[in-house]
């Protein structure tokens, strides 16, 4: 029976996409030369169907989370991003799933890095690019630089993360390219006003800079998560028992 529903919910992705991409064989007849790219277009001609497909890959990815079978969770949540990118739960049930999920299966701890910093990306480059006035998403990439990276009170790996990413930073930093973080120079400087840091090595810095990018999108009980996350991180920012702190 079980083999049977992932046929059944297999068909009905693939006859849903079908339609979309036949449409758009059709629609790039007419297409002026700057028109969406074929990805973007197919979305749009599944028009009502995306719904259905969407609820379909929902209820599936429910059934592997269950299962613990998260590789699998990996190329369904993919999906999900591309059907429904204005849907904020959407990219950060995808990005706990790298980070967290599939990040502690790894046998080698690079590789559980390498896992935990494409949920960040994830967030960063692509689900603030589809949605940046989502206060959500902006909260739960402070939440994986807070927890997952800045402290290894939660995860015993954090000392290797802490490292990978001053890297990242002091590379970022020497070339003058923030950009390549998703960082804005202006912010920047008006996070180390307001909170009183000045190490971006730190992922405590990285932790307050996007909760305080998401506060003016925020209202309520979530406003008041993202000032509890700069709160903890900026504790965590001064801890002196930080394994990565340099040296004096």
């Amino acid at each position: 029976m079980k083999r049977r529903n992932t046929i059944v919910i297999a068909v009905v992705i693939a006859l849903l996409l079908a339609c979309g991409i036949a449409g758009q064989v059709v629609l790039s007849r007419h297409r002026p030369g700057n028109a969406p790219a074929v990805g973007e277009s197919v979305i749009a001609t599944l028009g009502g169907f995306r719904s259905l497909a969407a609820e379909v890959i929902w209820f599936r990815a429910d059934r592997l989370q269950d299962e613990g079978r998260f590789g699998e969770l990996v190329q369904l949540t993919s999906m999900l991003t591309w059907l429904e990118p204005h849907d904020a739960e959407v990219w950060t049930y995808s990005a706990w799933n790298l980070a967290y999920n599939v990040s502690c299966r790894m046998p080698r701890v690079e590789d559980r890095w390498s896992w935990v910093h494409a949920g960040i990306r994830l967030l960063r480059d692509e689900g603030l690019k589809w949605n940046p006035t989502e206060a959500n998403i902006y909260r739960e990439l402070a939440f994986i630089f807070e927890l997952k990276v800045g402290t290894d009170k939660f995860d015993p790996d954090a000392r290797l993360y802490q490292k990978e990413w001053r890297r990242i930073v002091e590379d970022v930093q020497a070339r003058g390219a923030w950009d390549e973080i998703g960082m804005d120079p202006a912010k920047m400087a008006e996070v180390e006003a307001a909170y009183d840091i000045s190490d971006w090595t730190n992922a405590e810095a990285s932790a307050i800079y996007w909760a305080h990018l998401g506060i003016p999108h925020a209202s309520g009980h979530m406003k008041l998560l993202l000032q509890e996350t700069i709160r903890q991180a900026r504790i965590l920012y001064d801890d002196p028992n930080r394994k990565d702190a340099p040296a004096e």
